[in-house]
């Protein structure tokens, strides 16, 4: 007990002047059996590294973790329904015990984080007390790292090739095109040719100068059962790489569940290589179209306003939606074109000279079509008779 009061009395006495926060700039140090609990924002300026026994951060309101040098704490434990802000890095030499509370990092700054040195470990992560944020790792190649979002907890297996002197993570329940945590963005629809569909739904930020593998999960808000034409066996592991600036494929190792609720271990994989991770498909099988439709056929359209062929429809072209339709006459002039073509074509033509007599429509006849399905790789040609 005379140790526990000794450490409260030395904080008491460091208490800036505005006494908003507990402002530590001397030689404060919690020994073996010590306690502290910290009801108030803490702000370390100075050395802060050998400490032993347990630091704590309690009560209801948001607290703030500040200063110029991080702090180096033996046991730490999170009580705060209303979060703990770390505004500079805290470091973990035993014990993290997540109570309530979430312990909140800032996402577009990557040098600040909740650091598990190398023995540091945790206890109590849950959907309601977990780092949203960044986590870190020192000196070590395992790790699960306690990371989510405000309401879930999404955590990521990290499994080195060998121990990594500094690993960081975090995740997000954001868009990966269109992020409003970071100021990065990666674009879902830039992806080499074998991914057919990235998630637009989350994505992890992980780095690490050593290869490893990760392994991460999807629940029922990741609807990875939305994405069209998604199997188990379809999901793959895609990581936005830095140099090629697209999405492309990390791979797979091991994956188990259903569509609702299931993992996936990644192939090894350089994490500094790549700016996010995320869940992808494998593109649709083209052989399989490719057999089901071996001509998308002739066509007849009789545009006369009567509900019946007033429009040309390519059954299954949704299975590419990144597809190419062209029209052209008799005389090989293009008529009509369309970029990611859904029924549009109505007998009147969109391009060249004959968009000027747009409103009186092309003239009855037989017209060749062109159908390019870039997802799967295909290209297919017709006839067309346009009937007045």
């Amino acid at each position: 007990m005379k140790k526990i009061l000794f450490s409260i009395f030395y904080v008491a006495l460091t208490w800036c002047n505005a006494q908003t926060a507990m402002y530590n700039s001397g030689s404060l140090q919690i020994h073996s059996q010590g306690q502290i609990g910290f009801h108030t924002d803490f702000i370390n300026d100075t050395t802060f590294d050998q400490n032993e026994g347990l630091a704590g951060f309690y009560g209801n309101n948001l607290l703030q973790v500040q200063g110029s040098i991080a702090p180096t704490f033996w046991d730490l434990e999170f009580m705060v329904p209303n979060n703990v802000f770390l505004q500079n890095t805290v470091n973990v030499r035993n014990n993290t015990n997540f109570v309530d509370g979430n312990v909140l990092t800032p996402t577009n700054d990557q040098t600040i984080y909740l650091n598990f040195l190398q023995n540091g470990f945790f206890n109590g992560d849950s959907d309601a007390s977990k780092v949203t944020g960044f986590a870190a790792i020192n000196d070590r190649g395992f790790f699960s790292f306690p990371v989510g979002d405000q309401t879930q907890l999404r955590p990521l297996l990290l499994d080195s090739e060998g121990s990594t002197p500094l690993a960081i993570c975090a995740y997000f329940f954001e868009n990966p095109s269109s992020p409003s945590s970071i100021s990065e963005s990666f674009n879902v629809n830039e992806k080499v040719r074998d991914i057919g569909t990235v998630s637009d739904r989350e994505f992890w930020i992980v780095q690490s100068e050593i290869p490893a593998t990760v392994t991460i999960s999807w629940n029922s808000r990741s609807a990875i059962g939305a994405i069209p034409n998604a199997t188990l066996e379809s999901v793959i592991v895609v990581g936005w790489s830095k140099a090629a600036n697209q999405w492309v494929v990390i791979g797979n190792t091991a994956q188990s569940g259903d569509l609702t609720n299931g993992f996936i271990t990644s192939q090894a994989f350089i994490p500094n290589d790549f700016s996010a991770i995320t869940f992808g498909t494998i593109p649709l099988p083209t052989d399989t179209f490719a057999v089901n439709n071996p001509t998308l056929g002739n066509y007849f359209i009789s545009p006369n306003g009567d509900g019946t062929n007033d429009f040309l429809v390519f059954d299954n072209l949704s299975e590419s939606p990144n597809n190419s339709v062209l029209i052209f006459n008799r005389f090989g002039q293009k008529v009509f074109e369309q970029l990611d073509y859904v029924d549009e074509f109505n007998g009147a033509s969109n391009t060249g000279n004959f968009y000027l007599s747009q409103d009186i429509g092309l003239s009855e006849g037989i017209y060749y079509y062109l159908v390019t399905l870039n997802d799967l790789e295909l290209e297919y040609q017709g006839f067309i008779f346009l009937d007045r």
